[in-house]
């Protein structure tokens, strides 16, 4: 026998423990706090709230900086933007830039989110929607109308830069309007330059008011006017006013219409409209119909409407051409007078040149072509 005690085997814990768990004795789980769910739902609930501003739509505008044109140049389809017939024309020796503004359209919305950041951001903007687009007002109506005061400009503009170069321009009583239940409709059209009234020259409104009122109602009118460089004879039989018996009545609108020689073609797409490219549509013909270098080989871009005497207009979103043309690497911008206001503050590489009239902007070009420091300059 040997003296030496029996041998354990003691790791610790009994027979029992070692038997593995079996189904009827699951291992136990930690529970989840309260404050991890609460965590959990606000992040959910702030999610939620992000994507509902960013969809919910708010009844504003964005105004964003928009592309520009260089009126020097052409388009892909080498189109240029520009071209005069019946004067001697000189290449634009520069860039001369119109610029505009990205507005959110007629039939689309912006967040709550999207319009605070236009808000907050330099160089954008937001307008109270019913400002930009009356309620009711359709895709096809506001296309129309910018379209209408493109047309506008670009005639305007035709008429400022042929007389500041000295070009003969006459006036002339022109239909601006025809009433759809009036007699003249389908025989006098919008354009219609009037140069006689039953074979006596007219040259003013007056005159022609004058011409029809000479008649009783149920006379015919004999008018002789200028359409599509053609002269053309038309009679309008008058009717009774709507608020005067006794007073003969065509149902015509009329306004003052230009007869010039040159003829401008504008190669600028179909989708850019408004009447704040006029000012820059006047310096580029005056540029082209003129021997002088206006340019200089400078990056020059602008704003503003323009007046057939020449006045430069205010127009909007200012800011954001001027940011515009800073990306399209202008190095001169054409501010009109009555935006100076809202310029003050802005920082920006570009010259900004205040032009109240084409001559002052002429001569404001002119003037940074010649002086180094560009003493004399009007600026903003």
């Amino acid at each position: 026998m040997s003296d030496r005690p029996p041998v354990r085997h003691d790791l610790g814990h009994s027979p029992a423990d070692a038997v593995p768990p079996t189904p009827e004795s699951p291992r136990r789980r930690t529970p989840v706090s309260q404050q991890t769910v609460t965590a959990v739902l606000s992040s959910a609930v702030f999610v939620v709230l992000v994507l509902v501003l960013a969809v919910v739509p708010v009844p504003y505008v964005g105004w964003t900086p928009g592309r520009t044109v260089d009126l020097a140049g052409s388009d892909s389809n080498g189109v240029p933007a520009l071209q005069v017939e019946g004067l001697p024309t000189t290449p634009i020796n520069g860039e001369l830039r119109l610029t505009t503004v990205s507005q959110t359209r007629v039939d689309s919305r912006i967040g709550l989110l999207e319009a605070m950041l236009n808000h907050a951001l330099p160089h954008r903007d937001v307008l109270p929607r019913k400002v930009v687009y009356p309620p009711g007002t359709s895709g096809e109506e506001v296309k129309a109308q910018d379209l209408a005061l493109m047309r506008d400009a670009q005639s305007d503009a035709v008429v400022a830069a042929l007389r500041a170069a000295g070009q003969p321009v006459s006036e002339l009583p022109m239909v601006v309007g025809i009433t759809l239940s009036g007699p003249a409709l389908n025989r006098l059209q919008p354009g219609d330059m009037i140069t006689k009234v039953d074979g006596q020259a007219v040259q003013t409104v007056n005159d022609v008011s004058a011409g029809i009122q000479g008649h009783r109602v149920g006379e015919p009118v004999v008018f002789t006017v200028q359409r599509g460089g053609q002269e053309e004879t038309v009679t309008v039989t008058t009717v009774a006013a709507p608020n005067n018996p006794q007073q003969p009545y065509i149902g015509i609108r009329l306004g003052v219409g230009y007869r010039y020689d040159a003829s401008v073609t504008f190669g600028i797409d179909p989708n850019i409209g408004g009447p704040s490219a006029g000012a820059v549509f006047a310096l580029a013909i005056y540029d082209l119909i003129t021997e002088e270098d206006l340019l200089g080989g400078q990056r020059v871009a602008g704003t503003g409407g323009i007046t057939p005497a020449g006045k430069v207009t205010a127009i909007g979103g200012i800011q954001q051409k001027i940011r515009g043309a800073e990306k399209a690497g202008a190095q001169v911008f054409l501010v009109p007078a009555d935006n100076c206001q809202d310029v003050a503050g802005i920082r920006t590489s570009m010259e900004l040149v205040k032009a109240d009239t084409l001559r002052e902007a002429i001569g404001a070009l002119q003037k940074l072509k010649t002086s180094k420091d560009g003493t004399g300059v009007p600026r903003c």
